[in-house]
């Protein structure tokens, strides 16, 4: 089964999401704000994505700037800061037969269609 990892605030996710409904795959949607990821969960999605956990963090958003940036942070704090304040996540994020995908652009989804 595809899963979707989706904001539906931001206009990349909505477009990944378009493209798994465009595919008339079967899919599930996590709002992950809602629906948030445990260190574990979060774990396993950047195994799956084949990255660092730093390479997940949206950068750009205030509370990586204020709390974050600057500071030498291991793996497992990344983690931690992401768990704490999923809008750190980037996204949309997609998951499927054990591959995954950060949506960004939004067509790197049909990779692992």
């Amino acid at each position: 089964m595809i899963k979707i990892y989706h904001n539906p605030r931001c206009s990349k996710s909505r477009q990944g999401l378009a493209i798994l409904e465009e595919s008339k795959k079967e899919f599930s949607v996590v709002k992950y704000l809602n629906d948030t990821l445990n260190e574990t969960e979060l774990t396993e999605i950047i195994t799956l994505l084949n990255i660092s956990p730093i390479d997940l963090v949206r950068k750009n958003e205030s509370i990586w700037k204020e709390k974050y940036k600057g500071k030498e942070l291991t793996d497992s704090e990344i983690i931690k800061a992401m768990v704490e304040n999923p809008k750190l996540i980037e996204r949309p994020i997609v998951i499927h037969d054990k591959k995954a995908v950060i949506g960004r652009p939004p067509q790197k989804i049909l990779e692992i269609l």
